[in-house]
């Protein structure tokens, strides 16, 4: 397949040489008597030429878009820096090849030159530039409209991974096993201590309220998901006592930032999960910050003997709603004693940028 598409775009350049170079030819001679020069040494020479500097454009020009899409896309300035780096190789290039067919080399070849050398030689370097210009122009325009084309895939793509993935952690949130854990835990509160089963119901309550109001919302701010996070928190410590150890210590503006809805009770309920836990051996799960940047859920490490694999869907779910707002990544890091995720802090402004992105 690779062989075949280089073929393809061999065939289709050398077919927009010819075309260029007879449309030039013709336009220089007219007359239909000349329709033989085209096979004369000279004619012969300026083909060559502009076969080898048509080609060596629009494979340098390919080099240094490949190379910028790894860099994040084609945009103004990049589009600038790539044009003069471009004509910078092309025009010694096109000097060196002029300057030899022109000058020492113009008596061996048989190359006729209607004016002096010097003019031929201006007049053949500047139309050399011209039309590797236009070449690089016209290559930079094809790789913009299929840049588009592709960052319109990918932004469909990733909206609808990004609803599947709202629906999945909405559905993980109000499982009924979630539900059923948490009613056991009531029943025995209402026979041990009442006030502390009401706190809970109230908890409960505000919990579900929160995941509910927030159901069609993929984002909300930090500081509502660390007041549903302080609900979920209480209700892990009532169920677990001492065995699992929660801390907060977020020292950011928490109305100024945004993360995905349940990002964060999520990845407290993987390490839950995922790690087994006792009073005399408590797991402890660190919630903090990393400067303006980024939440870090760090947990020391007791793993637990599953009898499935993992598939990690927490964690790529929340990659892949991280993906639609944003570049930067959700790192994940193990240690011999510790696990932790860390997530980016979004701005408030990333949703505008975003819906502008989509239309």
């Amino acid at each position: 397949m690779f062989k075949k598409k280089r073929i393809y775009k061999f065939l289709f350049r050398l077919a927009v040489i010819n075309v260029v170079f007879f449309l030039v030819k013709l336009t220089m001679e007219p007359d239909e008597d000349k329709a033989h020069t085209f096979f004369n040494p000279t004619s012969i020479f300026y083909y060559f030429t502009a076969f080898f500097l048509f080609m060596l454009t629009w494979e340098i020009n390919d080099w240094f878009l490949k190379k910028q899409r790894t860099k994040g896309g084609l945009h103004f300035k990049s589009s600038m820096v790539i044009i003069g780096k471009n004509i910078a190789l092309l025009a010694p290039a096109a000097a060196l090849v002029y300057y030899l067919g022109l000058f020492p080399l113009r008596e061996p070849l048989g190359i006729i030159c209607d004016d002096p050398p010097l003019v031929e030689f201006t007049v053949d370097f500047l139309r050399a530039i011209l039309l590797g210009v236009t070449v690089i122009f016209f290559n930079m325009f094809h790789f913009a409209m299929n840049q588009r084309d592709e960052m319109n895939k990918q932004m469909e793509d990733l909206k609808r991974e990004m609803t599947a993935s709202k629906y999945a952690s909405l559905k993980s949130q109000i499982s009924p096993h979630f539900l059923f854990n948490s009613l056991n835990t009531l029943t025995s509160l209402m026979y041990e201590d009442r006030d502390l089963a009401s706190d809970f119901v109230t908890r409960l309550a505000s919990s579900y309220r929160y995941i509910l109001d927030n159901r069609e919302q993929d984002l909300v701010s930090l500081k509502k998901e660390l007041g549903f996070l302080d609900a979920f928190v209480f209700m892990m410590d009532v169920r677990h006592k001492n065995a699992v150890v929660i801390k907060s210590e977020v020292k950011v503006m928490t109305k100024d930032y945004i993360i995905p809805t349940l990002s964060l009770q999520m990845l407290v309920e993987n390490a839950i999960k995922h790690n087994y836990y006792s009073k005399e051996k408590p797991l402890y799960i660190e919630i903090s910050t990393i400067g303006n940047d980024a939440l870090v859920v760090r947990n020391n490490l007791q793993k637990r003997d599953l009898k499935e694999q993992t598939t990690q869907l927490g964690l790529k779910n929340i990659k892949k709603r991280y993906g639609y707002y944003t570049n930067k990544q959700v790192l994940v890091r193990q240690e011999d004693d510790f696990f932790e995720v860390i997530i980016p802090l979004l701005d408030k402004g990333v949703i505008d940028m975003n819906l502008i992105a989509v239309s």
